[in-house]
């Protein structure tokens, strides 16, 4: 298995001494890590995981913390100091992340934070930029409508919300489909509505193909609501998104939905400021 600076990878343990543990990085050779860092059960001949970069001298080292993003990746992460040389983010490391007035899409300040996407310069060290549009793309050819994705709210537009699929394209939530409020470097789960001529991603918080199954639980759900007060609820068809998932955990289509088969079915009635057992 091929082994890179900024990715976790699967060594095994040579040596075990009091104040370290020493594993086999083959190409990399020996590398020291500090025992605090290792599991009290670590015996010679395990295989650990661990996550590789460059220490101050170039050189390549390991620990088992966790970084909030690998190479490749995007995090929302805070600067925590500006100097000459360019700005230091803080990425869960005892190292922090360097980000060079050259890879700043706007000056940043300390205590601010920022969209953080983590490459590797010209020197073979682990930087991070915050001009995300030059490293994401605005189409993904192996993502499929319907596929569900994880997405990184990235800024709002006119429409609704730019957001990073899988750290690898761009994707748009449009803000009369949301059901729920949404945040600068939020992660959440998603699902590609629909993949437009161009190639561009429309997403959804929302499942597609909601079946008859899970339909007949919200009318339940309604029911079971409308019961616990005294027959009415004040939600209808116009009610805020926001207010209905709070309620009810689906998307203002979907209740809309289930309240006209209830409807339908003889057993509602809708009135103008919410809805009542028939």
């Amino acid at each position: 298995m091929q082994r890179e600076i900024g990715r976790f990878s699967s060594l095994d343990v040579l040596e075990l001494g009091t104040h370290s543990a020493i594993l086999d990085g083959e190409d990399w050779g020996r590398l020291p890590l500090e025992r605090g860092q290792c599991p009290d059960s670590l015996a010679v001949g395990d295989t650990l995981e661990v996550f590789a970069y460059l220490d101050t001298n170039g050189h390549p080292a390991i620990t088992t913390l966790t970084p909030a993003a690998q190479l490749g990746e995007v995090a929302w992460l805070e600067v925590v100091e500006v100097n000459d040389l360019g700005a230091f983010v803080d990425w869960g490391l005892p190292r922090d992340l360097f980000v060079p007035f050259g890879e700043q899409q706007h000056p940043l300040k300390k205590g601010a934070h920022t969209l953080v996407k983590v490459y590797v310069d010209n020197q073979g060290r682990l930087a991070g930029s915050t001009r995300i549009d030059h490293w994401i793309e605005d189409t993904a050819p192996v993502i499929k409508q319907g596929q569900r994705v994880s997405v990184m709210i990235a800024e709002r537009t006119e429409l609704g919300y730019k957001a990073i699929i899988n750290h690898e394209c761009w994707g748009l939530l449009y803000s009369n489909e949301l059901y729920q409020r949404v945040r600068k470097g939020q992660v959440l789960d998603a699902f590609v509505q629909r993949i437009r001529n161009d190639g561009r991603i429309d997403l959804s918080l929302n499942q597609p193909g909601f079946s008859k199954m899970k339909m007949d639980g919200v009318s339940a759900k309604i029911l079971d609501r409308l019961q616990e007060n005294d027959g009415f609820l004040a939600l209808t068809d116009k009610s805020p998104p926001r207010e209905i998932y709070a309620m009810f955990g689906v998307s203002k289509k979907v209740f809309k939905q289930a309240i006209g088969a209830l409807y339908k079915q003889r057993v509602i009635t809708l009135e103008r400021d919410g809805i009542r057992i028939a």
